[in-house]
């Protein structure tokens, strides 16, 4: 055999070394990609490609956080704007008559502080993910970050549940009752107590029922690998 054809032979011998070398490293970052299922998923989650799975999560919870600031400073704002309408209007009301509306005053700043103190946990979740996204560079672990999205994705899927649970209903009624009684017993008002507890009822209760919920089914569909 000359020398041209054991370097010819040399050569392919090397390439096809590389190529099998080079096909282990790939065929091992596959298998690393397989990211682990979460609690409850099907098994036709897993066929989902990793990176499928972390951005139909992101686009998911980004679109329902629009819908929760609508909900939130939407509804905020308003029950603000009637607690402020309520004082305004103080001045202008006999004094025996005023406790009534600052009642309605105080009932509207705690439906205010509800929001500020408990806002809807996707509004701080559907960011911090985005974040998190924008910050991986292309070595980052898709498990990693995949996982820590199904966290969040789980997390606001029971937050929105637990707006609708019965007790917070509960505690509606209960509250507006209290203002209702208050303002009865306290001060004999029982048609200004009634009306305040009546419209603080119904604003609680439509607050409640329109409280975004997509994230809920967001969450059954992913489990069942439908994305």
């Amino acid at each position: 055999m000359d020398i041209g054809r054991r370097a010819a032979i040399g050569r392919a011998v090397g390439l096809l070394v590389a190529v099998g070398a080079g096909s282990i490293p790939a065929a091992i970052c596959r298998a690393e990609a397989r990211c682990p299922l979460p609690e409850g998923a099907s098994p036709a989650l897993g066929s989902v490609d990793p990176d499928r799975r972390l951005t139909w999560i992101d686009a998911h919870l980004s679109a329902t956080e629009k819908t929760a600031k609508l909900w939130t400073y939407g509804w905020g704002g308003g029950i603000a704007a009637a607690g402020v309408g309520s004082l305004v209007a103080v001045p202008f009301v006999a004094p025996e008559g005023r406790v009534d509306w600052y009642t309605g005053a105080v009932s509207a700043a705690v439906g205010v502080a509800a929001f500020v103190f408990a806002p809807p946990a996707i509004l701080h979740d559907a960011p911090a993910l985005r974040a998190e996204i924008a910050q991986a560079d292309a070595r980052a672990d898709v498990c990693r970050l995949l996982a820590g999205a199904e966290a969040r994705l789980v997390h606001d899927a029971r937050d929105e549940e637990q707006q609708r649970r019965w007790y917070v209903h509960a505690g509606n009624l209960v509250f507006n009752a209290g203002l209702g009684l208050f303002l009865g017993l306290g001060y004999h008002h029982w048609s200004g107590g009634a009306i305040n507890a009546l419209a603080g009822a119904a604003v609680g209760e439509a607050l409640l029922f329109t409280s975004p919920t997509a994230t809920i089914d967001d969450l059954a569909a992913y489990r069942r690998g439908a994305l």
